[in-house]
């Protein structure tokens, strides 16, 4: 079982077709002096920070992007789209529960997404602010990459990030009654009581006039992951839930890929998301409708046209 952020995107695409909750505003600004953590808590503070120094001793959660040592060419591009964006890891509303590995359709919003970060009672001042600077700088090149109009904003968001810890249950519970408020039992579970191993991760959901055409999405974030863990599940997270639902053990440099080689979004990366929102793939095709543009959009983005 996966233990990084990428756990995490692919996880539940589309839990619920029926649902939008474009039109959901922010809950009222709580109080940012946090009561001290509990024992739970504070175990995983220390827990998360191990798992982190660990990584970095061993040359993973690069910040680079890649480099020479890590090329890839227009098939491969091609290949590590196919196997992100028109696959799922987990079953939609089932959890962890693994997906048949049948391939998808396209997926992607076809409106604009308003992104919003909302902390737990628990998260301290100095956290809050750091992961809205994350956030904030984040966005735009999110924006850049895609086309898409995506911002970050309080005022009626349909992107949800949430950052809460173990001792902020009966916020999540809260908020998920707001935003989620038909999620199966497995998924409010993992809301609200996720396994150590899961880092974070995002629900992303779509009205039934188009089940492939996102309207809304929650991620949820671990509070207690030092600074790094937690600014790499904001760049896995929000950027699977634009529509590259899956992760590949051959992406590469990739945050999709569980080897958790890479922290942050890479040039890689930003080609898919770019080629997710070209508008020569339409929402709800077929890998084999879009696999011949598919190829063309790889060869653009590595400068490497027919």
């Amino acid at each position: 079982m996966k233990r990084f952020a990428g756990i995490g995107l692919g996880l539940l695409t589309t839990l619920a077709a029926c649902m939008d909750t474009s039109g959901t505003t922010s809950p009222p600004v709580v109080s940012p002096v946090p009561a001290p953590p509990s024992e739970a808590s504070a175990a995983l503070r220390s827990y998360y920070s191990k798992v982190q120094a660990d990584l970095l001793t061993r040359g993973l959660l690069r910040t680079d992007g890649g480099g020479p040592d890590t090329p890839f060419t227009p098939d491969i591009l091609a290949r590590n789209f196919e196997r992100i964006a028109f696959y799922d890891e987990y079953n939609s509303g089932g959890g962890l529960e693994r997906s048949s590995g049948q391939a998808g359709q396209l997926r992607r919003w076809s409106g604009p997404i308003k992104v919003n970060v909302e902390f737990g009672p628990s998260v301290p001042e100095s956290q809050r602010a750091t992961d809205r600077a994350t956030v904030a700088a984040y966005v735009p090149r999110l924006a850049n990459s895609t086309g898409h109009a995506i911002r970050q904003t309080t005022n009626k968001p349909n992107f949800h990030v949430l950052v809460m810890g173990a001792d902020d249950r009966d916020t999540v519970n809260a908020r998920l009654d707001s935003l989620l408020p038909n999620a199966s039992p497995k998924t409010r579970a993992l809301f609200a009581n996720p396994p150590r191993n899961i880092y974070c991760f995002v629900v992303a959901l779509a009205s039934d006039s188009n089940p492939n055409a996102y309207t809304s999405a929650v991620a949820f974030v671990r509070a207690e992951h030092p600074d790094l863990l937690r600014k790499s599940c904001f760049h896995e997270e929000i950027a699977q839930g634009l529509g590259l639902a899956n992760d590949s053990p051959e992406a590469r440099p990739s945050i999709f890929n569980d080897d958790e080689e890479f922290a942050l979004l890479t040039t890689h990366d930003e080609k898919l998301l770019s080629m997710l929102y070209d508008d020569r793939l339409g929402i709800g095709m077929s890998v084999d409708e879009a696999r011949p543009i598919v190829y063309i959009l790889a060869r653009e983005q590595t400068a490497q046209n027919f």
